[in-house]
């Protein structure tokens, strides 16, 4: 395996070519060898049939020992210009009554071949020589005692030395064609290979041109095959998420960068300041307690963050209660009274709905959007809460009339540190992770959140479902 890890795309298919090639050729060939043999066989078997029927024939007019001679001359004289092929034809008892001169097989392998199977060819070996040979019991026109016909012993073979000899040629020169088309192909193959790769060499270079500073580059589509224009749409799209989360990542890192060093230039001015001239004890408390102030706002800041970075990684798993929103709702109606009553806000409730989720992070959500609501509805406005439940879920909707948000901004309100109004004084806005980690919560619920705005009036809907996702 280690090996084959080495072996390049270009090769593997290559040799894999080769292989199924060399296999097909000697496959035709084994297929082509054994027709011809085949074809030997039957010619051999047409001779040698044809002089088993002669000698049968002759033989019907063998009545008595004085017969013999003028048969031994018949099968002489029919036997010539037949070259290599030999006749032995034998009593009973193994005595010889006619043999060709070349013909000295063993008399017991005649008789046994004769007797057990006969009419069915057979290769005998004679020294250096190969015979297909046919034996048989036939009968002649002499009885014997019993009025029985008297049978003889007959043996007709031939020569096959020539097609054993064609046989080796022809297997030879197959060996060699193999060899040589296995290379060929193996050439051809490798050329083919390669030119059809070649689009993967256009993948690579230009996969080689992207960089951390050059995201937005994209591999080229059009012109390739198929599978590779597949390929090449999902590193496309690869490369899309990946410049959409680098770009969320630098933005992140230079808001996070922004927001840190507001409060840490308050903290340094102030301590500067109050240390450059003795103070009172009183000046003292009022500078530690506004430091304290923007130190609170830097621990809730970094405490936000590290839940969002749990909550990016899957590690945020709510626990599963029931869990009654009207009454969630109502008590954060309670907690926001005194900032409603001031800016002279009616907080409503409509609707009620249980659902099963995390206790703690639902209220948390409510209460981040409850806060935004608040903070940005216009005097002697209401901001309303609705609950539906419904069949597959629950909807929380809340809504405020105040400042409307554009619709291209409708999407990044979600997004970390994002402001609709930039340059209102972010102490003023919390730490600008409110509703970033209200999308996790619901997100981690297996819910939506969208927000819409037209006329005025913002609001911001959620949707979960009935059960937490297994």
């Amino acid at each position: 395996m280690r090996l084959l890890s080495r072996v390049s795309l270009t090769q593997r298919l290559t040799l894999m070519f080769v292989a199924a090639t060399t296999v097909v050729l000697l496959v035709l060939g084994w297929v082509v060898t054994s027709s011809v043999e085949q074809h030997f066989e039957d010619l051999d078997m047409e001779v040698l049939s044809g002089k088993m029927a002669l000698i049968t024939q002759a033989l019907q007019g063998v009545a008595s020992p004085d017969d013999l001679t003028p048969l031994t001359h018949q099968l002489a004289r029919s036997l010539i210009g037949h070259h290599g092929l030999e006749v032995m034809v034998m009593e009973p008892d193994q005595s010889v009554i006619f043999a060709t001169a070349h013909a000295t097989f063993p008399a017991s392998i005649v008789a046994a071949q004769a007797l057990q199977a006969p009419d069915q060819p057979v290769l005998w070996q004679l020294g250096e020589q190969t015979y297909r040979a046919l034996a048989a019991q036939l009968p002649t026109a002499a009885r014997d005692a019993q009025g029985q016909s008297v049978r003889v012993l007959v043996a007709a073979a031939i020569d096959i030395g020539h097609h054993q000899a064609y046989m080796r040629s022809f297997l030879q020169t197959l060996w060699w064609f193999v060899a040589g088309a296995a290379t060929l192909l193996g050439l051809l193959g490798w050329f083919v290979v390669r030119r059809g790769l070649a689009p993967l060499s256009t993948l690579r270079d230009q996969a080689s041109v992207v960089t951390a500073q050059q995201l937005s580059h994209r591999l080229p589509v059009t012109r390739l095959p198929v599978e590779l224009a597949q390929l090449a749409e999902s590193l496309n799209a690869m490369l899309a998420r990946l410049e959409a989360a680098f770009a969320r990542l630098s933005d992140f890192s230079s808001d996070i960068a922004h927001e840190l060093r507001t409060p840490v230039s308050n903290l340094m001015t102030q301590t500067q300041v109050a240390l450059s001239r003795p103070r009172n004890a009183e000046d003292y408390q009022a500078v530690l307690a506004s430091n304290a102030e923007e130190l609170d706002r830097m621990a809730r800041m970094i405490s936000d963050m590290l839940w969002l970075a749990k909550a990016d990684n899957g590690l945020v798993v709510p626990s599963r209660s029931t869990v009654c929103l009207a009454d969630e709702v109502r008590a954060l109606f309670d907690y926001y009274e005194a900032v409603a009553e001031e800016k002279d806000l009616q907080l409503t409730l409509q609707g009620t709905a249980n659902v099963q989720a995390d206790r703690l992070m639902l209220r948390r959500t409510l209460s981040n959007l409850l806060s935004n609501a608040v903070r940005h509805a216009s005097p002697g406005t209401p901001v309303q809460v609705t609950l539906k439940a419904k069949q597959s879920g629950v909807d929380i909707c809340v809504m405020n009339q105040g400042d409307p948000i554009a619709p291209e901004l409708l999407e990044r309100v979600f997004d970390r540190f994002f402001r609709v109004d930039p340059s209102r004084h972010r102490s003023d806005q919390g730490t600008g992770l409110g509703l970033a980690i209200t999308r996790s919560i619901v997100t981690a619920h297996g819910g939506t959140i969208g927000a819409a705005s037209s006329g005025g009036v913002t609001t911001f809907t959620i949707k979960l479902a009935s059960h937490l996702p297994g």
